[in-house]
């Protein structure tokens, strides 16, 4: 049996049309959920790892540049496989390699910070998968989903430190140590299940331009190290350096 209608006058109808009227302005200023169907949760590994809007996927084979010193400085790229190695020429000519990087890590990313052109240049040490996300396209997202600047700013955080670390290291570790050091971060020692590493190919040239001494310097501790089985050189058309564990303590002896 329906519920008798109260009079349009009175206080009870007055007050039952206001809260009826409240109750749907409030619905209304609330935005509708989004069901299961077209809930989605911003992945930042998915995005690294797939083409989009103003992101490609390129393929460097060995010894092929990336981008070079002077170029024009408008996307940032994310090393999905392979190591790349960084490199600076002076106004006279000389070449100083200032890192090597492995899968995982970011690289051109003084696009975003107003760097118009490229301050050095970037090159495949072996072959190498890219994504080339382009300035605006990383923008945009750094700025729209906290996944991706959380782990941005945590890559930018890391290579502050290690940098840190690598001006510590040349202001007070001798020469043999600090080669050690750069083995030891070459072979990727502390990641999550790495113990013995393959290094690729690098010139003892560019092994000193790391460590900041001579080649003939760098030729005496790489044979000291290998005697010492600290290190062992894997031969083959690849010549890589196998790197012990071992070798770590060379890097943690005062």
């Amino acid at each position: 049996m329906a519920s008798p209608r109260e009079p349009k006058g009175s206080a009870k109808f007055v007050r039952k049309t206001q809260a009826d009227s409240i109750s749907q302005r409030t619905r209304n200023s609330v935005p509708p959920r989004l069901n299961s169907k077209n809930a989605r949760e911003f992945d930042a590994h998915a995005f690294l790892a797939t083409i989009g809007e103003g992101r490609r996927a390129i393929l460097f084979p060995k010894k092929q540049t990336i981008f070079a010193q002077g170029e024009p400085s408008d996307a940032v790229f994310y090393l999905q496989t392979g190591k790349v190695r960084l490199t600076v020429v002076s106004k006279t000519g000389k070449e100083v390699t200032i890192g090597i990087l492995d899968d995982g890590n970011f690289f051109g990313e003084g696009s975003l910070a107003g760097q118009n052109l490229r301050m050095g240049s970037a090159t495949a040490m072996t072959d190498c998968a890219v994504l080339k996300i382009e300035k605006k396209a990383m923008l945009d997202t750094l700025h729209r989903e906290h996944a991706l600047s959380d782990l941005f700013v945590a890559y930018l955080l890391t290579r502050n430190i290690r940098s840190e670390e690598d001006l510590v290291d040349q202001l007070f570790n001798s020469s043999e140590k600090r080669l050690a050091r750069a083995l030891v971060m070459l072979a990727n020692f502390g990641k999550e299940g790495s113990h013995e590493s393959v290094v690729p190919k690098i010139s003892q040239e560019t092994l000193a331009e790391m460590v900041g001494t001579t080649r003939s310097r760098v030729n005496f501790f790489m044979n000291r190290f290998r005697k010492l089985g600290l290190i062992d050189y894997a031969g083959g058309a690849e010549g890589g350096l196998q790197v012990h564990s071992s070798l770590l303590k060379v890097v943690l002896h005062d």
